[in-house]
């Protein structure tokens, strides 16, 4: 569930501002100031099926722009090699394949950027 939640939040972050306005606001007092349904209901003199619509409409445009740009898996990807990058450097006595590996690294995280 809390992966769940920290990925819509990513996602949020990240596509959020292609979004209809009225999206925006509901995923924000949903997922972050923990509305209920029915508050944003009331707030928007609507109905709880509306908002529940209106929420997962936003999920799915969401995901389908993930699905189509990745740019949310590209930073997972960049951030999977930025740690192992930094685990190599956190060694005392670096290795010749060490030295290898990260310019490996670079070269991926550089390559990844260009897409």
């Amino acid at each position: 569930m809390l992966d769940q939640l920290n990925r819509i939040n990513f996602l949020y972050d990240i596509y959020g501002p292609l979004l209809t306005r009225r999206q925006q606001e509901t995923l924000h007092l949903y997922f972050s100031e923990n509305y209920s349904l029915a508050e944003i209901a009331s707030e928007y003199k609507t109905s709880r099926q509306a908002v529940y619509d209106l929420i997962q409409r936003a999920l799915e445009s969401m995901e389908n722009l993930e699905e189509k740009l990745g740019l949310y898996r590209l930073f997972n990807e960049q951030q999977e090699l930025l740690a192992e990058a930094d685990n190599l450097l956190l060694r005392e006595d670096l290795k010749a394949h060490d030295l290898k590996r990260l310019k490996e690294i670079i070269a991926d995280l550089r390559l990844s950027n260009e897409k």
